[in-house]
């Protein structure tokens, strides 16, 4: 492996992150592939390496990646507060966009693909599972291609493999315009969901009207469980502090799926309430998962709604992208809570 090149990133974090071979990056094959990727150094500033790899493993599909999905998943792991699951590269990056280098499987060399990763996403190359594949459709750039894997497949887990989502039902989602949560909303008002949300500006709230929500609630202006009630099922990013207020604005038999704690590990929980309203709190992570339920997802979702994206039924909404040489600034943008939509750092010169 080569040293490390020049330092891209002045976004400074607590863990002590060493150089060592990706063993995401091992496989069977060529000898000797050069990769740049992003990575931690010891004093947690995210450097480009230019590293040296192994070739092509059997199941897996080369990808030159033209962008990459920024996920405040991201922004734990070089805090040391999300650590990689067992195998999964340290490199972060949850999700890209790009083209197939070479054959492989159902993939051909030069199709526009967009992928659902493990991590390893900050590099100029990755070899993805088949099955967390898809193509990018014409009508989409690299850009927005980037911006659909982990926010789409995440808030259709929730929804649907997790909460069951029916048309007709009350859905609330809070933090309503991050990536997620403009994913949620989009699919929810498609399923013929009734879609409340919350966030922190009004002007987020009114970019969320602008995408189908059916009620916007800017949190900072008061208690924002006031008047809400009866909400079938709740999508929520914030955990602890909201655990109470969702409860008392959850319908009877209704569903809290919780996929973040931003806002704290720790939460008053009224039990006779729960029980009264016949209540199912569930967490969930996506990351962490195996590669075949990944697969599965992928192919369940895609067969669904691939279409949607073709006609601009669902759209992957964009916030801002960075050359990647500013993934200082991206990660900044993200921390402060500004973003609007997804943060894509873009490989294209």
């Amino acid at each position: 492996m080569e040293p490390c090149g020049v330092v891209f990133s002045e976004f400074h974090t607590n863990g002590d992150r060493s150089h060592k071979h990706d063993s995401h990056f091992e496989s069977s094959g060529e000898k000797g592939i050069i990769v740049q990727v992003l990575k931690a150094d010891a004093q947690g500033r995210l450097v480009v390496c230019t590293v040296k790899q192994g070739g092509q493993a059997p199941d897996r599909v080369e990808v030159r990646v033209k962008a990459a999905g920024v996920n405040r998943a991201d922004l734990l792991q070089l805090a040391g507060h999300y650590p990689p699951p067992p195998g999964a590269s340290e490199i972060p990056g949850l999700e890209v966009a790009g083209v197939v280098a070479r054959d492989q499987g159902p993939w051909h060399r030069g199709q526009r693909v967009m992928a659902l990763l493990d991590g390893g996403g900050y590099a100029d190359r990755v070899w993805v599972p088949q099955g967390q594949l898809m193509p990018l459709p014409d009508n989409l750039d690299y850009i927005q291609g980037a911006a659909i894997p982990e926010a789409f497949l995440t808030a259709y887990q929730a929804l649907m493999t997790i909460g069951d989502l029916a048309a007709g039902e009350r859905l609330l989602i809070h933090a309503g315009a991050s990536g997620v949560g403009s994913a949620a909303l989009q699919l929810g008002r498609l399923l013929g969901a009734e879609v409340t949300i919350t966030c922190g500006s009004n002007d987020k709230a009114a970019f969320c009207r602008g995408l189908g929500a059916d009620r916007a609630i800017n949190y900072r202006a008061g208690d924002w469980w006031q008047g809400l009630e009866e909400q079938d099922l709740i999508l929520d990013m914030v955990g602890g502090s909201y655990l109470d207020p969702n409860l008392r604005s959850l319908a009877l038999d209704g569903r809290i799926v919780t996929l973040a704690m931003q806002g704290g590990r720790h939460g008053q929980l009224d039990f006779a309430r729960l029980l009264a309203k016949r209540a199912t709190l569930t967490g969930s992570t996506l990351r962490n998962r195996t590669s075949a339920y990944k697969a599965r997802l992928v192919q369940r979702f895609w067969r669904r709604f691939s279409d949607s994206f073709v006609s601009g039924e669902l759209k992957p909404v964009v916030d801002s992208s960075y050359p990647w040489q500013q993934v200082a600034q991206a990660h900044r943008r993200m921390a402060a809570n500004e973003n609007r939509g997804k943060l894509i750092l873009s490989l294209e010169s």
